[in-house]
């Protein structure tokens, strides 16, 4: 009897001890708002939405603060007082706005079918808010719309939008869908224009239409299928400025309608929309496939869940701070790249066709200038299925093109940045052995982009001079400096297939930026064809996106950028010393007013971490033997340029770029050169951090008297055993096992500083 309540009291221990593990959730410290607005409301701070989307989704439904959104690209400012409506495709941190599509608004009293002015509530449908009354979590966001009395609610599938509309009684209920809401539409480099729109009453519960729109992507198609849970009593429909009461069709390129109810005191009226790339069909389907009913709870549970099952990839302890930052980071970081393929598998290709994907997934969305230095990396580790499907969806870029994605969205090239930085994600998960990728395909694909000339990738010039002249090509030395280091991923990637004349000859190439390298000033600078220097030059002088030589950078920061071959530009720049002095200027020199542009942001010295040139620099310490520096400045960052409020990020968010560099920092290492498979050490601020590998093994990560004073590695041990390197490769990583930090106060200066212990430039076997 004893032994049967001692089991029983054991049983219903476990139990205990399993609801309660299962209660600590991971979402709980997913916020939103962070990175949706700065405090200063004229510097950068994410460009992040706080709407709910599932983990790489089609639809992104969030509200809109601004009619015509332009900056920041979500959409959204936390520092706006009006709501607009919510729309059902957004982009996540980028700098140039784009989407919006399918607008909805619930409202009261008179219809209006224009939005007003963004600082006059009421003067068109927009309305007031307060964050008081407005709340957001994975899969599920809340706001009342205070001009109405209006509580809107939403949540999503990867296809379909779910609002939830709680009304107050009313004979003049309204849902108003804007076809016309979009982007500014007075760009520097394009227009926007809606080409071709419609919106079609099916029935009193069911409208379906459409738009074509040109912006950032040259041609997006929009197919959407709307239901409600109510039917409507009449319709206004608007082509242009004229207003046709209950017209079952309309046509036209200026497009809004108002569904009209009654509505009872706390009556819910829910409306889903279903979007498709391909077709209202398709768009259809989507909807029956994924929501055919109407459990707005069940919904947003059942996305919340999703979200947690990605979160649970890497588990951390740390302080509640520490894992806002970080959750909220891997949940901007899975944010995107986006499945733009329906639930059949149809896409709309590169070439404007419709193709379908065997898997049913093609991914776009693909921001590679910022993402292949850390986020790719960080889903090779913990996504390496999706890895692969994100490359395959590059290679159909391939297909039609004849090269690799640049930036690629809604399945179109829009050329935005510079290089081709597909080529070393492609590279880095063929070296890692992620599955799924046909190598032999993806090397012809990597080697075309590298040798067909396309737009801001002159082959025969680089060919021909060894550099980029600047009087043939603006940004010449950013996209010197970036193609040489994609010519080695090529080389590697030549090496591991036995291409061995294809491995010298991007080798050689690898090698043109010191074509650029001026020994009498020390930088990285721009020549004319003429083989002279382009004059005057001044180090501090920013470049945005074309006109300059630098790429949203200077030459301060481009002076860093030989990810392939550190030890080369140690000697370039004279040897260790001076390149541990020329590091240590440039961390101190203050930037003058007028120096930067609006990419330039979280400054240490001339140190931008607002933007992606900056990111591996304070990592460079380590190559030159004074790796307490790397210490030093990667805790600055951590502690300093990161938080957990709207101003969460200094500057774009970049989709997920800038949250990975966080991610992988905070655990102690980080890919300097994205593709040899090694990871400088840092500073780890994490108490613990536990990464739930591909492999099925685990990576731990253990930190002794963190603090964000004690930022300084005393010792470490690898699997138990003293460690002195400065670095840790992709084996040891996918070995399993764990490394083990002691931190302190003051600089261990012995630890790491041998010239056997800087990190080496290729970490794997072959």
């Amino acid at each position: 009897m004893r032994k049967t309540l001692l089991a029983a009291f054991i049983l219903s221990t476990q139990l205990l001890f399993a609801q309660t593990k299962k209660t600590v959730d991971l979402v709980q410290y997913v916020n939103p708002f962070i990175g949706t607005g700065a405090v200063d409301t004229n510097s950068l701070s994410g460009s992040n939405f706080p709407g709910p989307t599932t983990p790489f989704a089609f639809v992104q439904l969030s509200p809109d603060t601004r009619d015509a959104p332009d900056d920041p690209a979500s959409g959204y400012d936390y520092n706006d007082k009006t709501i607009v409506g919510f729309s059902h495709t957004h982009l996540s941190g980028t700098g140039v706005a784009d989407m919006f599509d399918v607008l909805l608004m619930p409202t009261t009293g008179k219809v209006k079918l224009d939005p007003g002015k963004a600082t006059v509530p009421g003067s068109g449908y927009r309305s007031a808010f307060s964050h008081k009354d407005e709340s957001a979590k994975p899969g599920y966001y809340q706001v009342k719309l205070q001009d109405y009395g209006i509580n809107a609610e939403l949540t999503s599938t990867s296809h379909v939008g779910l609002h939830r509309y709680t009304f107050p009684k009313s004979d003049s209920a309204h849902i108003i869908i804007d076809l016309n809401h979009s982007l500014d539409k007075k760009r520097t480099y394009w227009e926007c224009r809606i080409i071709g729109a419609e919106i079609r009453v099916v029935n009193n519960t069911t409208i379906e239409g459409y738009r074509i729109i040109t912006g950032w992507a040259k041609l997006r198609k929009v197919y959407f299928h709307a239901e409600f849970s109510k039917p409507f009593a009449s319709t206004v429909l608007a082509n242009g400025r004229s207003k046709m009461e209950n017209m079952p069709i309309i046509n036209g390129t200026s497009l809004r309608a108002s569904l009209n109810f009654n509505t009872t005191d706390g009556e819910q009226i829910l409306v889903k929309v279903a979007l498709s790339p391909v077709s209202v069909a398709n768009a259809r389907l989507n909807m029956q496939a994924e929501l055919p009913g109407w459990n707005f709870d069940q919904v947003s549970k059942q996305s919340e869940t999703q979200w947690e099952t990605e979160l649970e990839k890497i588990k951390i302890e740390g302080t509640l701070q520490q894992k806002q930052i970080f959750y909220t980071g891997l949940y901007h970081a899975f944010t995107q790249p986006n499945n733009v393929a329906d639930v059949n598998g149809d896409y709309q290709t590169s070439d404007l066709t419709i193709g379908n994907a065997p898997d049913k997934t093609h991914y776009s969305t693909f921001s590679l200038w910022d993402t292949y230095r850390a986020a790719h990396p960080l889903y090779t580790f913990i996504q390496p299925a999706k890895s692969a499907a994100f490359i395959n969806s590059m290679i159909r870029q391939y297909d039609t093109y004849g090269y690799l994605p640049i930036w690629q969205l809604w399945g179109d090239e829009n050329y935005c940045m510079i290089g081709n930085h597909a080529i070393p994600v492609i590279t880095d998960a063929i070296l890692k052995g992620i599955p799924g990728i046909d190598v032999n395909k993806a090397y012809e694909a990597v080697k075309a982009s590298s040798t067909t000339d396309h737009p801001g990738s002159p082959f025969t010039v680089w060919e021909k001079y060894g550099y980029i002249p600047e009087d043939i090509e603006s940004q010449s030395v950013s996209i010197t400096v970036e193609m040489a280091y994609d010519d080695w991923c090529v080389a590697q990637l030549a090496k591991k297939l036995g291409k061995t004349a294809d491995y010298e000859h991007f080798m050689k190439r690898s090698a043109f930026y010191k074509n650029l390298y001026n020994p009498q000033t020390g930088f990285f600078q721009a020549k004319n064809k003429d083989g002279n220097w382009v004059t005057p030059f001044n180090p501090l002088d920013y470049g945005g996106n074309g006109g300059s030589p630098y790429t949203e950078a200077n030459a301060w920061q481009y002076a860093w950028y030989v990810p392939q071959n550190v030890p080369d530009l140690i000697k370039l720049m004279g040897g260790e010393q001076a390149f541990v002095a020329k590091l240590d200027t440039f961390f101190t020199l203050a930037n003058k007013p007028g120096d930067v542009n609006g990419n330039a942001s979280g400054f240490i010295g001339q140190y931008a971490h607002g933007n992606e040139p900056s990111h591996h620099i304070a990592y460079l310490y380590d190559y030159a033997g004074q790796p307490w520096k790397t210490q030093f400045y990667v805790a600055k960052v951590l502690n300093e340029l990161y938080n957990n409020s709207s101003s969460g990020y200094q500057g774009n968010e970049d989709c997920g770029q800038m949250s990975s560099w966080y991610i992988f920092s905070s655990m102690g290492f980080y890919p300097v050169n994205p593709a040899n498979g090694i990871y400088a050490i840092g500073s780890p601020i994490l108490k613990n951090a536990v990464m739930q590998l591909s492999n099925g093994k685990t990576f731990t990560v253990t930190v002794s008297n963190s603090s964000p004073v004690n930022c300084y590695i005393q010792s470490v041990k690898l699997n138990g055993v003293a460690y002195r390197k400065t670095y840790i490769t992709q084996q040891d990583i996918m070995s399993g096992g764990k490394i083990d930090f002691i931190m302190g106060e003051k600089p261990n200066k012995n630890w790491g500083s041998k010239p056997d212990d800087v990190p080496p430039m290729w970490g794997y076997n072959n």
